[in-house]
């Protein structure tokens, strides 16, 4: 699964820490997500999408291998 919460961090200027802050998690597992390391639960991948003001889907996209 491929995400964009790098992108939307820089269109709102925000760093890993302050979105870790935000919905209450480590810098480290806003890092491992981004990396695509690591797949959010599905309350987690909700926290990030309300941050952002988007829907899961538009920040979160399954890829043809999932």
């Amino acid at each position: 699964m491929k995400n964009s919460i790098r992108i939307e961090r820089a269109i709102k200027n925000i760093t890993q820490a302050d979105l870790a802050e935000l919905i209450g998690v480590s810098r480290q597992t806003i890092n491992t997500i981004e990396s695509n390391r690591y797949v959010p639960s599905t309350v987690l991948a909700l926290k990030i999408a309300r941050v952002f003001g988007k829907p899961v889907e538009e920040i979160f996209n399954l890829e043809d291998t999932d």
